[in-house]
């Protein structure tokens, strides 16, 4: 694939609001078989399409580019063959990582998370929802204004605000509910919002649910207009949506959220974010847990190696590498 072509990928995955990283090299220091301007794309699934370097510099662009989806951060990855490199503090800026399988030399390679536009629906077409609307754009988020009850809520839906005066509210505050959206607001007074609650019940809404309902919608600082309605509606979605790195001094867990090893020839693993880290059991170094990583079945358990040399040398003799 060419650079020309993935960076016509680049359009069609943004237009999908898929989220995925552009990792392009932006030094080469020899011997490397990447050069810079070399890019690739990493999705989330760990898939990788273009071309960075070999399988051990893949590896670890792969796992540091799904930590930066899940941070929706970018940075300067610096690859280095000495693992020592990587015991010293990283430079602002910069993640420097050891890998001891690179035949030499050293890669930086800048991994530009693309992140799609926050999407929120506003049903409804009152002045507090054009607000909505004004504010969102100025954030830039992708807001969508909506009228039809009927219309099906896309899964990447951050915010559901049902904004309409009494057309169609618990409707499409049910629906949202139904779907999972993570933020489903009502812009009511406190009167009316209590009646809607009533109404969802009715309708067989579970109390769970109904307590995600942020009815009124938006902080209470004493907006009065439209416009300071809708910017406290958005600070709400702000301080509620998830926090996406994860905490420090987090012990290595297993799979299952056990800590230790799962059997004699597996390894400890973490859980950062929804990032399952693993590690290989002949050079050390962290890999992704994911379909398009390199592993191989020991036993009942999968091992996942950083390259397919240490993928070899385990199963020439699993033993050597017991834990």
């Amino acid at each position: 694939m060419t650079r020309a072509d993935l960076l016509s990928r680049v359009d069609g995955l943004r237009t999908g609001r898929t989220p995925f990283v552009l990792a392009t090299v932006v030094r080469a220091e020899r011997p490397t078989s990447a050069k810079p301007g070399d890019c690739a794309l990493v999705l989330a699934d760990g898939t990788i399409d273009g071309f960075v370097g070999g399988v051990c510099a893949e590896s670890t662009v792969r796992l540091e580019s799904l930590r930066l989806l899940q941070a929706g951060e970018s940075g300067l990855l610096r690859i280095t063959p000495r693992s020592g490199d990587s015991d010293a503090p990283d430079q602002e800026g910069v993640r420097t990582v050891g890998n001891p399988c690179l035949s030499g030399g050293t890669l930086e390679i800048f991994l530009e998370a693309m992140i799609p536009a926050a999407l929120v629906y506003v049903h409804g077409e009152a002045p507090v929802a054009r607000a909505l609307a004004r504010v969102g754009h100025a954030l830039d988020w992708d807001v969508r204004p909506a009228v039809d009850p009927a219309a099906p809520i896309p899964p990447d839906t951050s915010a559901v605000v049902v904004a309409s005066h009494g057309r169609d509210e618990a409707a499409v505050l049910a629906a949202a509910l139904k779907a999972g959206v993570p933020y489903v607001a009502l812009v009511a007074s406190r009167r009316r919002s209590a009646g809607v609650r009533e109404e969802l019940a009715a309708m067989g809404v579970p109390e769970p649910d109904l307590e995600r309902v942020h009815a009124p919608a938006g902080l209470d600082i004493g907006a009065r207009t439209a416009p300071e309605i809708a910017l406290t509606v958005f600070a709400e979605i702000v301080a509620h949506r998830p926090r996406v790195h994860a905490p420090e001094g987090t012990e290595p867990t297993s799979s299952d959220g056990s800590t230790g090893e799962e059997d004699s020839s597996t390894h400890v693993h973490a859980v950062e974010g929804s990032v399952e880290v693993a590690v290989d059991p002949v050079c050390g170094m962290d890999v992704a847990m994911t379909p398009a990583s390199i592993s191989a079945r020991h036993g009942s358990t999968s091992v996942y190696f950083c390259g397919t040399g240490c993928r070899q040398a385990f199963l020439d003799d699993p033993q050597r590498f017991r834990t």
